[in-house]
């Protein structure tokens, strides 16, 4: 082939330290030399080898319709295929009391232990059957608050209920209880072992900077949600019990001792997560922390993560294996946050414990400071209403990165995701201004550094390890 004789298939590029990093639809990706794409594109190449690589990983064509064009439309067809069968995750608020006060608290929640709050019996029947009328035939249920220990008997009634439905509709259904584990016993651990019900719960380090995140009476938090970790672990198992870390200014000092502390309680992983800007957390200091210190947070802890690894102890942070497997494999995630379209209606939707439902577990808690904005119906409406309604329609507009300006034309487009409903809290409409945009600069900044990071063929291989865990 000529060096001039080619066809131009999709691409991005942007500037990659000292040198041009090219990504294609299918999320493929070369690092070259500054300069490359303009090259490319007034085709000006020399380099042979450059043009093979570029042939071989699709970027441009030495046909105008390439002779694997099926097998390329499948693979993008791959990384989009969780839109297949929609929404598959459903969360049912079963009450917004709570026996803890954190300092973060996205939801607002009462610090109660009455009934004030929760779901009626007749919407948590509504939400069950609303749930059954998704075509997807892989659903998982989770259970929020609040804290939903505390309204456990609408918890199995919806299970149980769920259960009844499925013998008809014959689904492939999964249970988690989001819960911060205080007051869980053996009685409920026991029906959740019986149901095959997950626990998530919340672990934001060590003793001192989880019983300053999370109060509950003086100092007893730390130790009430390990006495319920351990006790988890020990009927459901090890597997079926994960924990979640939230970044408060707190944490910033301790990503070592934060990682530590998992080992120690005999986890295998950690998701970094950033402090959401709902509820509580809005105005109080604890959330006093940049992006920019976040990100420092971030790569200090993932590069003591590494050094475990090559030590040859098997430790996974979730979010860079979640990037990781959009960006070094050609399938897609279950990760809302990095959907395109967004995973916002087609991947999740909220059932709040008043009936009412709303498009992602950010947007109902949004509710609690009085902006309804992303709710979409009632449980009384049934699916086809909602989705089908003028504000799924508005929301559409906006939900596809492909789409939306400096989104568009960013070399991590397929690696990222859209987020109208931060977009919408930041800036007052779902459209966002990426320049501006926290979610934007994380998302970059961090898919770089693993980017650079897999260069290193002993990184690589530790990744390739996570991968296919």
């Amino acid at each position: 082939m000529k060096t001039t004789d080619y066809h131009l298939l999709p691409f991005h590029f942007d500037q990659f330290n000292d040198k041009e990093i090219l990504v294609n639809l299918f999320g493929d990706f070369l690092i070259t030399e500054q300069g490359t794409a303009e090259k490319i594109v007034y085709r000006e190449l020399t380099d042979e080898s450059l043009i093979k690589d570029l042939v071989s990983n699709h970027f441009i064509s030495e046909s105008k319709y390439p002779a694997d064009m099926d097998i390329l439309a499948t693979r993008y067809r791959t990384k989009k295929s969780f839109l297949e069968e929609f929404t598959a995750l459903h969360i049912i608020v079963v009450t917004l009391n709570c026996n803890q006060a954190c300092t973060y608290c996205q939801v607002s929640s009462i610090n109660s232990t009455k009934n004030t709050c929760d779901i009626s019996w007749e919407d948590v029947k509504k939400s069950v059957e609303m749930i059954f009328e998704s075509p997807s035939q892989h659903i998982t249920i989770e259970f929020q608050g609040g804290e939903p220990l505390l309204a456990f008997d609408k918890v199995k009634s919806a299970i149980e209920y769920a259960e009844l439905l499925n013998k008809q509709h014959q689904k492939n259904i999964s249970f988690v209880i989001c819960s911060n584990a205080i007051g869980m016993n053996e009685v409920k651990l026991e029906y959740m072992k019986q149901h095959h019900v997950l626990l998530s719960t919340s672990l934001d380090g060590p003793g001192a900077i989880h019983n300053r995140n999370r109060k509950f009476h003086t100092d007893a938090s730390y130790r009430e949600v390990i006495k319920g970790i351990n006790l988890s672990k020990s009927i459901l198992g090890e597997e079926n019990v994960s924990a979640l870390m939230t970044t408060t200014i707190h944490s910033l000092p301790h990503p070592k001792e934060i990682i530590d502390e998992y080992r120690k309680q005999g986890f295998r992983n950690i998701f970094f997560r950033e402090i959401n800007p709902f509820g509580y957390a809005v105005n109080n200091h604890i959330a006093d922390y940049s992006t920019d210190d976040f990100i420092r947070l971030y790569k200090e802890g993932f590069e003591y993560i590494l050094e475990l690894n090559r030590a040859g102890e098997v430790f996974i942070e979730d979010y860079a294996a979640i990037l990781l497997r959009k960006i070094l494999t050609p399938f897609s995630t279950g990760f809302v946050d990095l959907q395109s379209p967004a995973g916002i209606i087609n991947s999740v939707l909220v059932y709040n414990y008043d009936g009412y439902v709303y498009v992602s577990d950010e947007a109902r808690m949004m509710v609690e400071k009085g902006d309804h904005f992303f709710r979409i119906g009632h449980v009384n409406d049934g699916l086809k209403k909602i989705i089908s309604g003028p504000k799924v329609a508005e929301i559409a507009k906006h939900w596809s990165n492909e789409s939306l300006a400096r989104c568009s034309d960013c070399a991590y487009q397929v690696y990222c995701g859209a987020d109208p409903v931060r977009n919408y809290l930041k800036t007052g409409d779902m459209e966002g201004y990426r320049p501006e945009s926290e979610f934007c600069h994380k998302n970059k900044t961090l898919i770089k550094y693993l980017i650079e990071k897999t260069l290193d063929p002993e990184n690589y291989r530790i990744f390739q390890s996570w991968l296919a865990n």
